[in-house]
């Protein structure tokens, strides 16, 4: 039987929060707001998946989410907490299965000859904006890399992540016969 979880503990009154081996830290450090934009992140593709998609795009989204989280988990260790979350690392076979996506995404889509401007459908102008706070994820995992030691292959799983986003985002506004809206100089 499983333990219940009540949503409030009434510890982060003070300001902190919990990590993941029970150390405590200021909620403004640098590793909640990694970890917490790659939350934002995760919340966001929740949104793309409501819309309606192929079932291969649904499932890629799911997986990814999973993923997500285990980054969220990694990021939110503590060094106790690193012997409970070790086994949820980022692979290179994760990063595989991003850039294989991609590889099958880009086949039926015209060549990118210039930028585009984000918009399209609702689900792909969602993409873009979970690119966009991806990429901001990323810089935060950078920065709070400064800090203490993250494992690589999170760093390029969250880089790809970008790049598969926005080429989903692509894919779905020209399955949506939407044509691509160019980047005109002003």
């Amino acid at each position: 039987m499983s333990k219940e979880f009540k949503i409030y503990t009434k510890t982060g009154d003070d300001g902190s929060t919990g990590l993941v081996g029970g150390s405590r830290v200021k909620k403004y450090d640098i590793r909640l707001e990694a970890y917490g934009t790659v939350d934002e992140l995760n919340a966001l593709i929740g949104v793309i998946r409501s819309a309606k998609l192929p079932e291969n795009h649904a499932a890629t989204l799911v997986e990814i989410q999973n993923k997500l989280f285990n980054i969220g988990s990694l990021l939110a260790s503590d060094e106790r907490g690193r012997a409970f979350t070790e086994r949820l690392s980022i692979t290179e076979q994760n990063i595989s299965f991003l850039e294989n996506a991609i590889d099958e995404m880009e086949e039926g889509l015209p060549a990118l000859k210039h930028f585009i401007l984000p918009g399209g459908d609702f689900a792909a102008a969602q993409c873009h904006v979970a690119r966009t706070v991806c990429r901001r994820a990323e810089r935060r995992i950078l920065e709070f890399a400064e800090k203490e030691e993250v494992q690589p292959e999170i760093v390029k799983y969250v880089n790809r992540l970008s790049d598969f986003l926005f080429v989903l985002a692509r894919k779905l506004a020209v399955n949506s016969g939407i044509e691509e809206s160019p980047w005109k100089q002003s």
